[in-house]
This record gives C-alpha cells, sequence and structure tokens, in this order.
C-alpha cells in the first residue's frame, strides 16, 4: 500500500517559527507527538501534549546536548520497515514505538559562520571557532537521512522550509501520504543535508587561498588539485582570474589537432590560429588582436622551442600553458619573474557535467561537448563552400562554441581575424567583429562567418556579404531562415546550418 497515515510524530528543531499550525493539526487528529528538549518545552508551552525522548530511551540529554536523540530506540522506529515481519516482531520485543514522521530544522551553522565572518579552523579565534563546530548538527542530520532512507514508510520534513508540504498531508489528506509525496520529500532532505555538509567541509577546508577573487575587495579560493594539471615552472601565484582563463583556454585548445596557440581574455579567444608549427601559429594568433592580447593567457597544444619563446618573449602575457618546453626557451621566459609558467602534465579531458551556483542553489547540465563535422552540414544554398572554406568554417564553429553569447566568429585561413561576443544583438556583434578585423588590417574578402545561434532576420548574412565574407555556418531553426537563404542565393553566399546551436551564457 503506496499510503501511509501518520499515527506519531518526532519533532526536533533548532528555529520554532511555524510550528503552530503545524501543532494545532497533530492535536485535532491526536497524532502522538515525540520530542527533545527546546522543542520538547515549547510544545507543551503551547499547551499541547508531547512525549520526551528520554522517556523513550532512558537516557536524558546529556553531553551538554551533543547526544539527545542517538538511540536504539529512536531510530528502529524510524528505519523499521511496516511490511517486514522481522522488524515488526523486533520493535515489539524492544519496546520501540514506530515513529511516522519527522520534523527537523538543523541548528544555523551557516548563519553562525556568517557571523562571526569565520573562513577557516585554527587560526587562533578560540571561542569563535567552539561556537561554530557546537552548530554542527549530528542528531538532526542523522534523523534525516534515516527518515529520508525509509520513505517507503516514513515522512521527513528536513526544513521549516518544508512546513506546508505537511500542513497539506494534515489538513487536505487526513494526515495520509502518497508514496510520491514521501519520495520527493526524501529528495529534498538529502538536498538539504548535502548542502548542509558541503558547508561544513568548506569551512573546514575552504581550498587553495587565492590573492583575492575577480576583485581585489573579494576572497577567494580554489577547491581542487592543479597540480594534477599542471606543473608551475615559474611566476606568481594563480589568481583567480587567471583560473577562469585557464578553464577556457584548456577547454578550447583541446578541440585542435594541428599545432595551434589561442590567447584569452576574460573567458574569451582573442587569438587563434593553426598553422604547421606553433611559433607560426603564435604570430598569426597574436595579429588577430594584439591589443587585447596584453595581459592575456596564452596557450599551446604543441612543444615551445627557443624561436617561439623569443616571439611570446616580445609580449606582456600573464599565463602561459604548454605540455613541453625546450630548457632555453623556458630559461628565457623565466626572465619575467612574475610570468606564469605552466607544464601540462596529461591530455585535458573536461567534465561531462558544469555547474554554477544560481540564487539560492546550483545549475547543472551536460558539457558541451557536441563536436560538429562536415557531416553535420545542411548545404542550404546554391553556392557551396570550397575545401579551405569548409575548413575555416569548421575552425570558426569551434572558436565561437567557446566564446559568450550572442557571439560571431570571423575567420580566413585557419585564423581568428574578428570577434564579436557577450553582446545583446547579434547584429552589433556582427558590426563589432567586422570593425576589428579591419582595424588590424585584414581583408574580409573569402573571409567566414560563424553564429552560436540562428540568425533571426536577414540582416546579419548582408552585413557579412557587403563586408566581403563569402561563407557562413550557424545553426539554423529560425522561422525566418528563408530570408537568410534567399539573399545568401540572390548573393551567391554560401550557408551551412547545423542544427547545433552554442549558446554560452
Amino acid at each position: 500500500m503506496s499510503e501511509r497515515k501518520i499515527n506519531s510524530i518526532l519533532i526536533s528543531v533548532f528555529d520554532k517559527e511555524g510550528l503552530d499550525t503545524i501543532l494545532e493539526k497533530l492535536n485535532e487528529q491526536q497524532i502522538k507527538i515525540y520530542s527533545t528538549g527546546g522543542t520538547y518545552e515549547f510544545i507543551r508551552n503551547k499547551g499541547f501534549n508531547a512525549i520526551e525522548v528520554e522517556s523513550v530511551t532512558g537516557y536524558p540529554s546529556i553531553f551538554g546536548g551533543r547526544v539527545k536523540t542517538l538511540h536504539p530506540a529512536i531510530f528502529g522506529g524510524i528505519l523499521s520497515r511496516r511490511n517486514n515481519a522481522q522488524d515488526k516482531d523486533e520493535l515489539e520485543k524492544y519496546g520501540i514505538p514506530m515513529i511516522d514522521c519527522v520534523v527537523v530544522d538543523l541548528y544555523p551553522f551557516e548563519k553562525t559562520v556568517a557571523a562571526h565572518n569565520s573562513l577557516s579552523v585554527g587560526e587562533g579565534r578560540g571561542e569563535v571557532d567552539e561556537a561554530i563546530i557546537e552548530k554542527i548538527d549530528i542528531g538532526g542530520i542523522s534523523l534525516i537521512r534515516g527518515a529520508a532512507k525509509n520513505f517507503n514508510d516514513v515522512v521527513i520534513i528536513a526544513s521549516k522550509a518544508h512546513y506546508k508540504s505537511l500542513e497539506n498531508i494534515l489538513a487536505n489528506q487526513n494526515g495520509s501520504s502518497t508514496l510520491a509525496q514521501r519520495k520527493h520529500l526524501a529528495a529534498e532532505a538529502f538536498g538539504v543535508t548535502s548542502h548542509y555538509d558541503t558547508a561544513i567541509h568548506n569551512w573546514f577546508n575552504p581550498g587553495t587561498i587565492l590573492r583575492y577573487g575577480e576583485n581585489p575587495h573579494q576572497q577567494g579560493f580554489f577547491k581542487g588539485d592543479l597540480t594534477e594539471l599542471f606543473e608551475q615552472l615559474n611566476g606568481k601565484e594563480i589568481s583567480y582570474n587567471n583560473l577562469l582563463d585557464m578553464d577556457a583556454a584548456m577547454g578550447l585548445i583541446v578541440e585542435f589537432s594541428k599545432p595551434t596557440v589561442a590567447i584569452l581574455k576574460h573567458n574569451n579567444a582573442c587569438g587563434c590560429a593553426s598553422a604547421s608549427t606553433i611559433c607560426e601559429a603564435w604570430k598569426r594568433a597574436l595579429a588577430g588582436d594584439p591589443v587585447a592580447a596584453f595581459g592575456g593567457v596564452v596557450i599551446c597544444n604543441g612543444h615551445v622551442d627557443l624561436k617561439t619563446a623569443e616571439e611570446i618573449h616580445k609580449v606582456f602575457i600573464e599565463v602561459l600553458i604548454a605540455p613541453s618546453y625546450d630548457d632555453d626557451a623556458l630559461a628565457l621566459l623565466k626572465e619575467k619573474k612574475n610570468r606564469i609558467i605552466l607544464k601540462q602534465k596529461k591530455l585535458y579531458v573536461p567534465q561531462n557535467k558544469t555547474t554554477r551556483t544560481t540564487l539560492n542553489g546550483a545549475l547543472v547540465q551536460d558539457y558541451n561537448n557536441r563536436v560538429i563535422t562536415e557531416a553535420d552540414f545542411n548545404y542550404c544554398t546554391n553556392s557551396k563552400p570550397t575545401t579551405d572554406e569548409i575548413k575555416d568554417l569548421l575552425f570558426a564553429n569551434i572558436i565561437n562554441k567557446h566564446l559568450k553569447s550572442n557571439a560571431i566568429t570571423l575567420v580566413k585561413n585557419e585564423q581568428l581575424i574578428g570577434s564579436g561576443c557577450g553582446q545583446t544583438s547579434r547584429i552589433d556583434a556582427l558590426k563589432g567583429a567586422i570593425e576589428k578585423a579591419k582595424n588590424f588590417g585584414f581583408d574580409l574578402r573569402g573571409a567566414v562567418m560563424a553564429s552560436d545561434a540562428f540568425f533571426p532576420f536577414p540582416d546579419c548574412v548582408q552585413v557579412a556579404h557587403e563586408a566581403g565574407i563569402s561563407a557562413v555556418i550557424q545553426p539554423g531553426g529560425s522561422v525566418k531562415d528563408k530570408e537568410s537563404v534567399d539573399y545568401c542565393n540572390a548573393n551567391n553566399l554560401a550557408m551551412v546550418m547545423t542544427g547545433v546551436r552554442h549558446f554560452k551564457h
């Protein structure tokens, strides 16, 4: 039977706010209440009957309240399986009362940390650390996990934020819950415990302390082990912003097999080129935007020799990443004492999932590992791209995938010659890319354009064509795709659609 009637409930909460309505409903339905310490006193003071946990366990609250509910007489009543004959026999044998619902509101660990502005253990704060440690809830967490594990039979309310669910069960369902409700509440409960444990872990182990966060007034930490990926050969401590650019750089460079160099600023590639050698790739990447390259992160997918080092040494860069260096190249590059030089230890494989904190939770998604090949092309125009244009279209599409949206990429001969990214208007992104290319002396005739999402209007292909661009790659999917196709056909412009959008926010 999937429905379970609540006949008994255990309430153990730090914050008593919001309990009144629940207590009234419990009293109306004559549901037996078990409770502890301050919660018991609160319930009694409100005029409701309750049974002290101590009378069930045979032990008082001990060790300053650290141990109250941690007893088989309590957890047996929560974890026993209602459809298991042996469990029923043992409940009766040991005189353990069944508990059908558990209500917990944990000690406010995060609020206590915030109030003391404490960052880590053992910094001489003595009483401050002790106050925080005493807000690490043990019994409450255990009650939540036990009840959530036994969701087949037990309702778990793991936070006062979930009181409404219990009120609904009591008021509208006469105290009977469905299996779907109990399972949902169990999932919510494990979310509470996961968040709580993570907060405790972060306090004990904040990670590598960085010079600061994005700005000097923000404290920053890195939680991870960079030594798995890199050996730092030179330079100052890696900063928060360095790490963001390094992450973007590693994700981009892994998509190229030919000798390639990319230069990144603010998580976007401002230069990227493939060539027959790393040295030539560096020169061409730098030429794409020599102004933005100042203070950037440079990544190479091949060996850095002395000739390459001599060219890189002419430019101020924050970070250089490569799989290997000649000794004389390294000696030259180390002349800039603050220049961070990293040797990549192994092939970078992006994680399967990406996670970002947002609002009061987190967003999790699959990593964008979709690789577009010529086989994905939908040749939607009368003019078809040439072999060289196809190479450039694929090259441009890779870079575009790693730029912040809205994004437009202009490429010629496997060299990034202009980009517009992070724009709220796609036509503005295109105009910015064209202007940048022209400012650095590039001839756009024969160049290709990539867009991370469809063109809502034909204005982008028109502006691109007027600038000299000869081929376009975009995902398609607009209700006005035909207008863009028609313009291309009328002006001998080649366009392919991939069916794959590459938004990056």
